[in-house]
Parts: structure tokens; C-alpha cells; sequence
């Protein structure tokens, strides 16, 4: 199968490349489009580098000219699917700059999109990644795919849009699309500003775990392997104009995941810090499972094992998050500003 795996430098979608040619091998050839923003390392895959089914394109999901260069694939023979992670993905940062997301979020979707009706006779599947965080907050039960959307943030509102133009491009071409909306992702190589890896190395270095509001607000939390799993199964089994829940049954108060960290790392709890709530904090994401797990997907990762697993691996890896940390002046300023100087 011939893969666009678009975002492929960051954390999920280089887990998901890493897990295509891990189940698939030879049999897999992929083109990894990816902007290299702060959050796009291309070291993330350095060990497919010069491999005759890896292509590595450096460009923008919202330029033409780099989305056609993409889809002529590893060998200029063209892709049989399109899998999109390429997005502005962090809550904070779109209250600063919500321009850019909408930017990737909307308007890079629609030249994917637009690129795909190109190549419509033969594409089999265009992936949209989207997100749970579309609904909004529920105080009590889960959002099914056809519960409506309310987006709070700035992140949830482009990431909405960009869902609901896969869809309509479904419906007004006849694209083969599919949407999933996944809940909190985890696991190793993710940028170090969400709440597990920022937590983890944070204790490692003895830093102020930076707790918003009460700590009450609760996420699924989702395996980063769990998800790329039910991508793939998504692609061969899932309907075209469809959407589908990708959860990992994990809720947690995010206070919960702090004490777990810290356990973890044989750190104490003084080291968490409470800081003034988040502007449009959704309370809880909750998401129904149903309809993907009646197609036959089940997510196969025990959550304390693999938030054990996800631990370990920042512990042994501290060189490629270290590095990280100290190369951003950005990071270091962003980082104060928003918490250790509350």
C-alpha cells in the first residue's frame, strides 16, 4: 500500500509511519509531508532515512505546489491513501495565535482535499484526524458521532472545521473519506508541552508541575499505539462519509495522572503546583466507542502499563526531550509566562 502520511515528524503521526512499517514492512510505502514547525522533528524517523519506501517531502499542507508534490508518492507512482495528522494541535497556544491553526486546521485540509479529487479514480481512502475535543464539554454520559459539534477553543473550532470539510468533500465528490475523532493521545516522542510528557520531565528535573484550576478536569486518555492500530483497521474497514469515535476508555481526572506521574518517578506531591484555570477549560471529554467497536476494533493497551511504559521512555530518552527544552528560547518563554511566574 502506497501511504500520505501527512504531519509525519510529530508525535503521532511518526508513531504511526513507525507502525506501518513495523506491521507491514516492504509491503508499506510512505511519503511523510511535514512543515517541521516546533513540533515537527524529522529525527523522529531518522531510521527510515534513505530506505527505498520512505520519502521525506519538507513542505506546508496549505501549499499546493507542496500537496502535489507529496501525492506523486516514494516512487512518483501516486498513494493509495491519504492519512492527515498535519494540525495546530495545542489548546494554549491557539489562544495566542489562532490565525495559524485556522490557517493548517481549515484551510490545509481543503488542499489536501482539493488534490484528492485529482487523484479521486484511484485514491482509496483520505483519513481525516480529527478530535474529540469537536464536542465540547458533557457533565454525564458520551458523545456519539452524531451528537452536534461545539467547539470552545480556538484548537477545537479549526480542528471542527476541518472535520466537517473532510465531510462535505465526501459528500459533494464522492471522496473516500472517513473522520475519526480521537481522545488525549499519549506515549513517547510527544513534544514536551502536553500535560504527561510536560509533567514527566518536569519531575525528572525537580520542576513545579503546573496544575490547572482544581485538577478535576477529566480527558480519556487514549495510547498513541491504540490509536495508530484503529487508524489502520479504520482504513480498510471503515465506510467512506462515516466518522468514528477512537477512544481509550481511560477517564482520569487530570489530578489523578499528576499523582500517577509522580508515583512513577519516586517524586513528591509538593512539587504540584496549582495555576489560575485555562480560558474555555472544557470540564470532561467523554466519547462512545460503539460504533468502531462494532466493526471489531478493541484498543489492546492496559492504561497503567502503558502510562509505566511512557514514563520509562522519557526516563531513557532524556537526551531527545533535554535537547528540546534547552535549544527553545520559545519553549523557556512560553513556559514562564504561563506558569512559573503565576
Amino acid at each position: 500500500m502506497r501511504y500520505l502520511v501527512t504531519g509525519g515528524a510529530g508525535f503521532i503521526g511518526s508513531n504511526f509511519v513507525r507502525y506501518l512499517f513495523q506491521k507491514y514492512g516492504e509491503g508499506a510505502q510512505v511519503v511523510n509531508l511535514d512543515k517541521l514547525t516546533y513540533a515537527g522533528i524529522r529525527e523522529n524517523l531518522a531510521e527510515y532515512e534513505g530506505n527505498a519506501n520512505y520519502r521525506f517531502v519538507h513542505g506546508d499542507i496549505a501549499k499546493p505546489e507542496d500537496v502535489v508534490e507529496a501525492y506523486k508518492g516514494v516512487d512518483g507512482s501516486g498513494v493509495d491513501v491519504v492519512v492527515n495528522f498535519a494540525a495546530e494541535t495545542h489548546v494554549d497556544r491557539s489562544l495566542m495565535e489562532a490565525g495559524t491553526f485556522i490557517e493548517t486546521d481549515v484551510h490545509g485540509v481543503l488542499v489536501l482535499l482539493e488534490e484528492a479529487r485529482k487523484h479521486a479514480p484511484r485514491l482509496k481512502r483520505f483519513v481525516q484526524i480529527s478530535t474529540d475535543e469537536v464536542y465540547g464539554s458533557i457533565d454525564s454520559g458520551s458523545f456519539k458521532e452524531t451528537d452536534p459539534l461545539n467547539p470552545r477553543n480556538p484548537y477545537s473550532a479549526s480542528k471542527a472545521g476541518g472535520d466537517r470539510m473532510a465531510y462535505a468533500y465526501s459528500q459533494t465528490y464522492g471522496l473516500p473519506v472517513i473522520v475519526t475523532r480521537a481522545s488525549n493521545n499519549f506515549g513517547p516522542w510527544q513534544y514536551p508541552e502536553k500535560l504527561i510528557p510536560l509533567f514527566v520531565t518536569n519531575a525528572i528535573d525537580d520542576l513545579p508541575l503546573p496544575l490547572y484550576g482544581d485538577g478535576r478536569n477529566v480527558r480519556d486518555w487514549l495510547y498513541v499505539e491504540d490509536h495508530c492500530a484503529a487508524v489502520d483497521f479504520l482504513i480498510e474497514q471503515g465506510i467512506d462519509g462515516e466518522t468514528y469515535n477512537i477512544g481509550g476508555g481511560n477517564e482520569r481526572e487530570n489530578r489523578d495522572i499528576t499523582r500517577k506521574i509522580l508515583d512513577l518517578t519516586g517524586k513528591p506531591e509538593s512539587l504540584i503546583k496549582r495555576v489560575a484555570d485555562r480560558q474555555g477549560h472544557d470540564r470532561r471529554y467523554s466519547i462512545d466507542m460503539a460504533k468502531v467497536e462494532s466493526l471489531g476494533f478493541r484498543c489492546a493497551t492496559d492504561f497503567d502499563d502503558a502510562l509505566r511504559r511512557t514514563v520509562q521512555w522519557y526516563v531513557e530518552n532524556e537526551p531527545w526531550w533535554r535537547a528540546i527544552k534547552e535549544r527553545s528560547a520559545e519553549y523557556k518563554a512560553y513556559y514562564e509566562k504561563q506558569y512559573v511566574t503565576r
